[in-house]
């Protein structure tokens, strides 16, 4: 379902966060961020607008969903 791989990574490496102050500010380990953006596991919900919100992007985008 997620093809958001290269956009976390991409928003990550923008805001000048490693995985390991990435996985910290969402209160998980590193592993586990690290499996999310592998694509071996994914985010909940929740755990995913978090993740735009630190990121200051939407979760559409995030997610690579285009607007048509």
């Amino acid at each position: 379902m997620r093809s958001a791989k290269k956009q976390e990574r991409k928003y990550r490496i923008k805001k000048g966060l490693t995985q390991q102050e990435l996985a910290s500010l969402l209160n998980i380990n590193r592993v586990s961020y690290a499996r999310w953006e592998n694509n071996s596991r994914e985010p909940n919900l929740e755990t995913i607008v978090k993740l735009a919100k630190i990121l200051d992007t939407t979760t559409d985008d995030l997610l690579g969903i285009k607007k048509t």
